[in-house]
């Protein structure tokens, strides 16, 4: 993602951009299931997501604002592309017009 940077903030991976989460990739410890935590505004997409097995909206309150919980390691999983999508739709939420519309040009 244009302008997207990696932090390890609480012991855990994230991408940001302008400094502000937009994936949350969890702890590579092994001490959680392999999974991943986006912010999704599109209605469609937030209830799609929230149909993988074992999907639920994101703890600490971020659920009422969006965040979906995804495991990764479940019979059902999305694959990729859908993932792609995904975090492509929450980074968009954070990003500037300017980073969008460098995503749009892609």
């Amino acid at each position: 993602m244009p302008g997207a940077t990696e932090d390890f903030p609480w012991g855990e991976t994230v991408a940001k951009v302008n400094k502000k989460v937009f994936v949350f990739l969890g702890v590579d410890d092994g001490s959680c299931p392999m999974g991943l935590t986006v912010k999704l505004r599109d209605e469609a997409a937030h209830a799609h997501a929230l149909t993988t097995p074992g999907a639920e909206p994101a703890g600490y309150g971020l659920g009422k604002a969006g965040w979906v919980q995804i495991p990764l390691e479940v019979k059902g999983a999305p694959g990729a592309e859908l993932i792609r999508d995904w975090v492509e739709e929450s980074c968009r939420t954070v990003a500037t017009r300017e980073l969008v519309a460098e995503l749009d040009a892609r």
